[in-house]
């Protein structure tokens, strides 16, 4: 068997991948995770294409490795078992913008940056998670379940349909996207569950190790004509999750987040030293929001929002200091709203290296009322581990208003220095037994975390080995991790 060659008559030569040093970026993304390099990748252009790989995958029992844009970052696309890296860059074609029913249908390759521009010429935006990458793979962010900014219910389940190659090369679409004549059918893809099992949850989550997603459909929504975005500067987490509580439920506000000191002079810095500055004098926590009005009747539904806030405040949380801008840092409003509504630009420094260089996020779920006791832990394992507590980012993003939340904790390190990978990893994980233990909810487990929790739950871990076999019967899809 000639893998190359094989490869070259399916997708051509010039999209067929060899060369060692390509081969090696393949092994390493943004994670503490390494792996092999893959005895080869190739760039396939059609759903077609993909199936055809799948198939010859199947018959020579080789693994595949799906991968969707240069950067990624939790080790669920380096290679494990080497095999074929299999990359769908290619597919980067924006297929359709449906206004009148609020989505967008788009390939696996598109990036945050193309798809925001494209949106923003038809006066069209998607919602996001807090400051992507310019660019990333737009699909691989909602296949890996982060979690949006904007905390409308509406937007609590963005993604609408999907197309995927299954592990046995069949292709399949969920939800009405599967109806006949799709896309000229009304159905539009619109629905992700359709009649019957609901396919999408089985591919969120999954680490490419149920198929390969060739295109999405997703939510989107008309871009505000009146937007204001309000501060609220504070020490006490108890007091403002209580306040957010009484709003958010009432449909106040669009985007949400709560970032310690760390992590909103990182947002607004563009050197280090501006950073230490900026750190150094930032409030320890900072809630921001934006209230907007949308095409109808916008100034009144701005009114309405700042009453009920301002009788809300007055009459029940007067220790809420809201405001519509920073003191003492003119920028912070514009520059904030700018990164709500927009990805990272690529040609800048990613806000988390600006401080040290490298980063590491440890993020799962937990009820509001929760969080001062975690970052006690947090605070407690860094002091005994010699990490400085006052160096680690802290991010809070409220989700099903404020019911729940992402609390995220972000490590922030200097890379380049002898051990500094293993030293963090080291407090990581450290960090990670001592969270769990405590009750944190850890939805999205990536590397040893995913291992050490499936293996406190074998009952689970064995009933979507279950799952994974009947798709998969020969295990080629991303073998070594672990599924959901």
């Amino acid at each position: 068997m000639d893998i190359l060659k094989d490869l070259a008559e399916i997708a051509g030569s010039e999209n067929v991948i060899s060369d060692q040093a390509v081969l090696d970026s393949y092994s390493s993304d943004l994670s503490l995770v390494r792996g092999g390099a893959p005895e080869a990748a190739v760039r396939p252009g059609t759903t077609e294409e993909v199936s055809k790989i799948v198939k010859w995958a199947n018959a020579n029992n080789i693994p595949l490795i799906p991968v969707s844009s240069p950067v990624h970052l939790y080790g669920s696309t380096v290679p494990k078992q080497g095999g074929v890296v299999v990359d769908m860059r290619r597919f980067d074609e924006i297929f359709s913008i449906d206004k009148t029913n609020r989505c967008v249908r788009f390939g696996a390759g598109v990036s945050w940056k193309k798809l925001t521009d494209t949106l923003a010429a038809e006066g069209m935006r998607v919602v996001m998670p807090l400051a992507p990458r310019g660019d990333r793979s737009v699909l691989t962010d909602h296949l890996e379940r982060e979690v949006i900014t904007n905390t409308v219910y509406d937007y609590g389940e963005p993604v609408q349909s999907m197309e995927v190659v299954f592990p046995d090369g069949s292709i399949f679409r969920t939800g009405s996207a599967s109806a006949p004549k799709f896309p000229y059918a009304y159905a539009k893809g619109a629905n992700p569950a359709g009649p019957g099992l609901d396919f999408y949850r089985l591919l969120q989550g999954a680490q490419g190790t149920m198929g390969i997603v060739t295109w999405m459909s997703l939510k989107i929504q008309s871009i505000p004509l009146i937007d204001k975005i309000k501060f609220a500067p504070f020490d006490d987490l108890d007091y403002v999750e209580k306040f957010l509580f009484r709003i958010m439920p009432r449909r106040i506000g669009q985007e949400f987040v709560i970032l310690n000191n760390v992590d909103f002079a990182a947002i607004l810095a563009d050197t280090r030293e501006e950073f230490e500055e900026l750190r150094k004098t930032l409030p320890k926590y900072t809630l921001a929001f934006i209230i907007s009005g949308l095409i109808r009747r916008p100034e009144e539904k701005i009114a309405y929002e700042e009453h009920f806030l301002s009788d809300v405040i007055r009459h029940e949380y007067p220790d809420i200091r809201l405001t519509d801008g920073m003191p003492g840092f003119p920028q912070a409003a514009d520059k904030l709203k700018q990164i709500l509504r927009n990805p990272w630009p690529a040609e800048k420094t990613y806000w988390k290296a600006v401080p040290a260089g490298n980063y590491q996020d440890l993020f799962f779920i937990a009820r509001p009322e929760r969080v001062p006791e975690f970052i006690d832990i947090v605070r407690d394992v860094a002091s005994k581990n010699g990490y400085p507590f006052e160096s680690i980012g802290i991010y809070e993003q409220p989700i099903e208003h404020n019911r729940a939340c992402q609390l995220e904790f972000t490590f922030m390190y200097d890379g380049s220095a002898d051990g500094a990978d293993a030293e963090i990893y080291d407090i990581y994980y450290k960090m990670f037994k001592a969270l769990h233990a405590a009750g944190a909810y850890f939805t999205r487990p990536y590397g040893d975390m995913g291992g050490e929790l499936y293996q406190k739950a074998a009952s689970y871990k064995a009933a979507l080995m279950k799952v994974k076999n009947l798709f998969d019967p020969n295990n080629i899809m991303n073998p070594g991790n672990v599924c959901f």
